[in-house]
């Protein structure tokens, strides 16, 4: 399995962590999966804005729109209160996951 295929089941999971700490717009995303992979996932916008205009129609999370340090206005995506619910569901069973590939591939 490459890491398109990774990234592409655990894309709302990784943008849910991310805006349970503040409201992000979309390339402040971006650059934050990137940095925080160490490089390792490389999102394009044409991944994250379904996946964000899917979640706000969930109602995960709701976008914003409000001016930028720039001056200029960005829409600005925010977790809900379902969004915060859904990332704890999604943490735990990350843990159960993990755990029991780690108990199966162990040396």
């Amino acid at each position: 399995m490459n890491e398109r295929e990774l990234l592409k089941g655990s894309t709302d999971s990784l943008l849910l962590a991310l805006l349970v700490e503040r409201p992000m717009y979309g390339y402040e995303l971006l650059r934050h999966i990137e940095q925080r992979s160490d490089g390792y996932f490389r999102m394009k916008e044409g991944t994250l804005y379904p996946a964000l205009h899917r979640m706000e129609r969930e109602t995960l999370i709701e976008g914003l729109y409000r001016s930028a340090p720039t001056g200029q206005y960005r829409r600005y995506y925010a977790i809900t209160s379902k969004g915060t619910e859904d990332l704890a569901r999604r943490r735990t069973e990350w843990r159960n996951f993990s755990r029991a590939i780690d108990l199966v591939m162990a040396d």
